[in-house]
């Protein structure tokens, strides 16, 4: 038995329980935004405050909030939504440290396996903010990117919130990556840069009101 626990089969059984678990506990969470950033962000960094901010906004446009569950931009942003009386989901991550579950989720899931966890965030979600943060915080920025790049998944807002933080990442992008044609002119069109929660407000209220309309045309019968 303790060999079979050890073996590669045995992972399998144990990543189709992660998967099912994970499916069971938000197929009926509704409309819901991911908003992802760094652990390290104290309560007093004026992004943690932003990021209160904005996941409030967003749950008064009835929006859960999907995050990693941990500290830092995601404790900001599950607070904000848990503050406002909204559906604060945290999608754990167990690792040998810096992640603990913060104390805002009304919902609360703990994953072994990344890949699962970034499963949930692409099935469960129609918007992706995306704030400061580390080579997690990169890994779903480009994570999100290539999905809709790549048209496996819907395309979303995908919202870079600091303009300070990333401009030197987008005059990179344009001026290697474009240059060398890696990515095409329209992919830069994939992401907003923002400054303030209400320009996030706005950016997935203006996505909210076109999805509202394309099934209310196709209901129609419009083409």
């Amino acid at each position: 038995m303790d060999d079979l626990k050890t073996s590669e089969a045995w992972r399998v059984f144990r990543i189709q329980a992660e998967l099912i678990d994970g499916i069971e506990a938000l197929n009926d969470l509704g409309p819901a935004v991911s908003i992802f950033g760094g652990a390290r962000f104290r309560e007093d960094a004026p992004y943690y405050a932003a990021a209160r901010t904005t996941a409030e906004l967003l749950t008064r446009m009835n929006l859960a909030v999907i995050t990693g569950g941990g500290p830092g931009i995601m404790e900001a942003a599950s607070r904000g939504c848990f503050e406002a009386g909204g559906t604060s989901v945290g999608l754990n991550i167990a690792l040998p440290r810096e992640q603990h579950p913060n104390h805002y989720q009304n919902r609360s899931l703990t994953f072994r396996y990344f890949f699962i966890r970034k499963l949930m965030f692409a099935r469960f979600t129609m918007a992706s903010v995306i704030f400061p943060g580390g080579f997690g915080t990169m890994d779903e920025l480009f994570e999100s990117l290539t999905l809709v790049q790549t048209q496996k998944i819907r395309r979303f807002p995908i919202v870079l919130f600091g303009k300070s933080y990333w401009q030197g990442l987008i005059d990179w992008i344009r001026e290697e990556m474009l240059l060398h044609q890696s990515i095409a002119p329209e992919d830069l069109d994939l992401f907003h840069l923002v400054d303030t929660p209400e320009e996030v407000r706005a950016i997935i209220g203006e996505h909210l009101r076109r999805c509202s309309q394309f099934e209310g045309d196709q209901r129609k019968g419009v083409a």
